[in-house]
């Protein structure tokens, strides 16, 4: 695309696309979907997609949203996750899927049942809506057993370094034996819903969307830096035999060598 700057490969840390500006990042991530879902369906399956929270994400919403973009999805062809969640409901604008669904995915010619949200409401505890949605996507996968590998996860990283609610010093970094876990986030005095290490490693594309300069420091750190993945836990997110992409803008990627 026009908006791409420059591209670096950086091995095993992935390949980096530097773009424009945040605009530019939202239409590469709109893109994501769009490719992911019309080639699912030229070969007559159904694509697991993985969602994130935050503004980039919510600026894809709005471009799926218009004929421009929304009109290439196969949204016959998808089903829609989310990587991580807050222990809110669905109506608090603090949900990840929540924002979403009322964004774009509401309006979205995606039937109901293909969008699969973590339970969140009053009565179940995050544990249990964990063993739900690994169930969820197990079933949707067809994996009974072993690790579903996912179409795109679409990630994004925090200036501390995390990713999904890998957050640093937590043992969830570590997990690789289930692939969705809850767990309590100590700085963050609060319940988080997530996917494992494990699942993200699965997956066949995963694309992080990090934009502005108040992460070029961390950025550097996590791709150019020493390996330390209790401090910077987006390093733990290596693809076993998938694409690792990190889509950045200029002001991200401008202490980058």
């Amino acid at each position: 695309m026009t908006d791409t700057v420059k591209v670096l490969d950086l091995g095993v840390h992935g390949t980096v696309i530097v773009v424009t500006d945040g605009e530019a990042l939202a239409r590469h991530a709109a893109e994501e979907i769009i490719a992911v879902s019309q080639a699912a369906k030229a070969e007559s399956r159904i694509a697991l997609v993985a969602l994130s929270g935050g503004s980039t994400p919510k600026r894809m919403g709005q471009l799926l949203s218009t004929a421009e973009y929304g009109d290439r999805v196969a949204w016959d062809a998808l089903h829609l996750f989310w990587g991580d969640e807050r222990f809110v409901p669905l109506s608090s604008p603090e949900s990840n899927a929540g924002e979403a669904l009322r964004a774009f995915i509401d309006a979205a010619p995606i039937h109901p049942e293909d969008v699969h949200t973590w339970e969140t409401d009053d009565g179940i505890s995050p544990a249990e809506s964990a063993t739900r949605y690994e169930a969820e996507i197990r079933e949707v996968s067809g994996v009974a057993e072993g690790t579903p590998v996912f179409d795109l996860i679409l990630l994004g990283m925090g200036d501390d370094g995390h990713t999904l609610s890998l957050f640093p010093g937590t043992a969830a970094i570590h997990n690789n034996s289930d692939i969705v876990l809850a767990h309590h986030v100590a700085k963050l005095d609060a319940d988080r819903l997530t996917f494992s290490p494990l699942l993200a490693n699965a997956a066949a594309r995963v694309v992080f969307l990090v934009g502005g300069a108040g992460k070029a420091e961390t950025l550097v750190r996590v791709l150019q830096g020493d390996e330390d993945v209790d401090t910077l836990p987006s390093q733990v997110i290596r693809p076993t035999n998938g694409d690792l992409v990190w889509l950045v803008d200029e002001a991200a990627a401008a202490n980058l060598r």
